[in-house]
């Protein structure tokens, strides 16, 4: 069993929790008891999104929706003192929210490949630098009383071990990302930060505008996701999965288009 402090007096940050991944990982938290500040880049999407996650859990768990641009200093800024000023406290955080743009190199735009860096990879690192005080103070408090500590969870891909065509932007962001958040892990760890990454495969979580229905049986759910975050939070404080690789279990065959020749030579 986890030997971590009770869950419903931790709080946890989630970005991007207002659809998709996010959203299935505020809802896991609110579930286990943990109280959740999430955010999106639309105030009232996001406030919706948390009041609807609170009325559906059956702990009573409080969830608070809040608007934040990551790539944006000022707004992270507020986002910060927002959690402090509500919530008093940070043990986890969640930095989901993500962006995809997709072109080959000839057609991808400096102004895109900058965008989809600043929200992936540079974003991380804003939301986490700007958040790190009261993580600290939450790692201090539980050193004193012998709990857990406190989480970082970065939510990166397969994308940032698998290049792809056209992804130039993408692949570069979640590449830096697992740099990024390894180093993190060997920077924090010994302040009693557990710094970790889940890189999901195929999601059907409607990201950069893709159908989260039709005809995704096969790939994972953003539950799917949620469960395995919450499993690293729930790790007892001596252990950490710093990296895990989720696929999906059986996708489709790819084969080649004359499969059916080589098959009969």
């Amino acid at each position: 069993m986890p030997d971590s402090q009770p869950l419903t007096a931790q709080v946890a940050l989630v970005t991007g929790g207002t659809r998709g991944i996010g959203r299935a990982v505020a809802a896991f938290f609110l579930d286990a008891g943990i109280q959740v500040v999430l955010t999106g880049t639309n105030r009232q999407a996001a406030e919706a999104t948390a009041a609807q996650l609170a009325a559906e859990s059956p702990t009573g768990a409080l969830a608070h929706g809040a608007a934040c641009d990551v790539t944006d200093d000022a707004s992270v800024a507020e986002l910060a003192a927002f959690v402090r000023d509500r919530c008093g406290r940070l043990d986890i955080l969640i930095n989901n929210a993500g962006l995809g743009i997709y072109h080959p190199t000839p057609e991808l735009s400096l102004e895109d490949f900058r965008r989809v860096v600043e929200t992936n990879l540079t974003g991380v690192f804003r939301v986490t630098k700007a958040l790190l005080p009261l993580l600290l103070k939450a790692a201090e408090a539980a050193e004193n009383d012998a709990p857990s500590g406190a989480t970082v969870i970065n939510i990166g891909s397969l994308a940032g071990r698998h290049p792809f065509k056209g992804g130039a932007a993408y692949n570069a962001s979640k590449f830096g990302l697992v740099g990024l958040s390894e180093a993190m892990m060997l920077d924090l760890r010994d302040a009693g930060i557990r710094v970790a990454t889940v890189m999901p495969g195929s999601t059907a979580s409607g990201f950069a505008g893709r159908s989260a229905e039709d005809g995704t049986d096969w790939k994972l759910s953003p539950e799917d996701v949620a469960e395995a975050v919450l499993g690293i939070v729930l790790q007892r404080s001596q252990a950490l999965a710093s990296r895990i690789e989720l696929r999906p279990s059986r996708p489709p065959v790819k084969r080649p288009p004359d499969w059916r020749l080589r098959k009969k030579s």
